[in-house]
């Protein structure tokens, strides 16, 4: 199997973390996006949304989007190494707080980054005042996220999933690139975050 990503970025860095938590090793192939390598028609016969990461499978088979790599991956691990939770109860809370991380948090956080720095501008419309509203919007959710750690270990359980590993990707993104003061506002965020910087899977 092979993983075409470029590390560094978010969605990447996320199916990576996922892969070290559950023991999973694979052949990896550097897709440099900034130079647009990701828009050449070899990787869209590879992709479908001509995006990293995208998963090759031995059989030829390709998965992109990363929750879909994390999910492939989550149901080859044994049960109890599930990051997508265990019986119907803890799946559904999982998969609606990773929904909602991504929705509120990631995608908004990208959207905002993309619109207001135009690091894309080559290939995509950018609108500045687009990419103001998105801040706002996740200045506007943080204090929701607050909350739920200041009541809970975990974002979706009371035990590490996926869920923590898209939060976690959102609060480091947004302090590095929308330069958002999250911990020194939120010290609930700041003591989950460096609860799981601790862990092996997110030192790279």
């Amino acid at each position: 199997m092979k993983l075409f990503e470029m590390a560094a970025t978010p969605n990447c860095r996320r199916v990576n973390i996922f892969l070290k938590e559950i023991g999973i090793e694979l052949e990896h192939v550097h897709v440099d996006i900034r130079a647009g390598e990701n828009l050449s028609a070899d990787f869209a016969a590879k992709s479908l949304n001509g995006k990293v990461p995208t998963l090759q499978l031995d059989d030829g088979t390709f998965i992109c989007e990363s929750v879909a790599i994390c999910r492939y991956f989550d149901e080859l691990a044994a049960a109890e190494q599930s990051l997508f939770g265990v019986g119907a109860l803890e799946r559904a809370q999982v998969e609606m707080w990773n929904r909602i991380i991504e929705c509120d948090g990631l995608i908004t956080a990208f959207q905002a980054f993309r619109n207001i720095s135009g690091v894309y501008q080559d290939r995509e419309r950018c609108v500045p005042a687009w990419g103001e509203e998105s801040k706002q919007r996740v200045i506007e959710f943080l204090p929701k996220l607050a909350q739920r750690l200041s009541e809970s270990t975990y974002v979706a359980a009371d035990k590490f999933t996926v869920a923590d590993i898209s939060a976690w990707i959102f609060v480091l993104f947004s302090e590095s690139r929308l330069a958002l003061p999250i911990q020194q506002q939120y010290p609930a965020i700041a003591a989950w975050y460096q609860q799981l910087a601790q862990r092996p899977s997110f030192s790279m």
